[in-house]
């Protein structure tokens, strides 16, 4: 991922990006971590995970009406395809890429 994108870019782009909300003191998301990192392995580059702190990324989790971590949003071109609150499997965070991804692509 190029540092130089700011996020509105990121999540505009023709890539799906899937954004963990997070916060360093949250166990939950601690939690997501290496689930996140399974999900990065099986879906390859067809999507980008990025990580947002909402404590030091506070208007990104204002303007997602972000309130509880950890929060995880699919977008697409801008748009929000899917989203959930609370730890999700593995499993299911590939599902939830393989379904949006094959419609939006």
């Amino acid at each position: 991922m190029s540092k130089a994108k700011s996020f509105s870019d990121l999540v505009m782009g023709d890539t799906p990006v899937l954004v963990d909300f997070f916060a360093v003191w949250c166990g939950p998301c601690q939690m997501m971590q290496p689930i996140l990192q399974e999900t990065a392995q099986r879906v390859g580059d067809r999507v980008k995970i990025v990580k947002v702190d909402v404590d030091k990324n506070p208007m990104a989790a204002n303007k997602y009406q972000v309130r509880g971590v950890p929060t995880l949003i699919l977008f697409h071109k801008g748009k929000i395809l899917w989203r959930q609150s609370g730890v999700v499997p593995a499993h299911q965070l590939v599902k939830v890429v393989d379904q949006f991804v094959r419609e939006t692509v």
